[in-house]
């Protein structure tokens, strides 16, 4: 997928901070950079340092979502970390934010930690961030 594809399918899931295509091509051409995509429908992007990644964003397009796009990268993506020797995953996800909270428990993430008002939200309270952790099968 194109940096512009996915800046549009990253615009239709957070709109309040939607990453853009320069952004997403930066991101996406560091060394470590990890990107799981399917097309139209959603993509995933860690980020590799030495036995740790870290999951920076995933995006899965509106009318794709509750249809298992989202496990099905995230599956994906955990697999080419194992593959790569990646021990432990890692990813922050807003508290109030159920159904990707739901995807990360049932893929076996456990809470390591929390960052207080983390995600500033307009006209409303700042919320937490949960940071989540999951032992990668190597």
């Amino acid at each position: 997928m194109t940096p512009e594809a996915l800046a549009d399918i990253h615009a239709a899931c957070f709109p309040a901070r939607p990453w853009t295509a320069e952004e997403l091509k930066a991101l996406i051409s560091e060394p470590g950079s990890l990107l799981e995509s399917q097309t139209d429908k959603g993509f995933a992007l860690a980020r590799m340092t030495l036995d740790e990644a870290e999951l920076l964003t995933i995006a899965v397009c509106p009318n794709a979502q509750g249809r298992g796009t989202g496990r099905a990268l995230l599956e994906a993506l955990v697999a080419r970390l194992a593959a790569q020797n990646v021990a432990h995953l890692f990813l922050e996800v807003a508290e109030d934010n159920a159904p990707a909270r739901a995807l990360y428990t049932r893929a076996g993430f456990a809470e390591v930690g929390r960052r207080k008002g983390y995600y500033a939200r307009a006209g409303q309270a700042a919320v937490d961030a949960l940071v989540l952790s999951l032992k990668l099968p190597v």
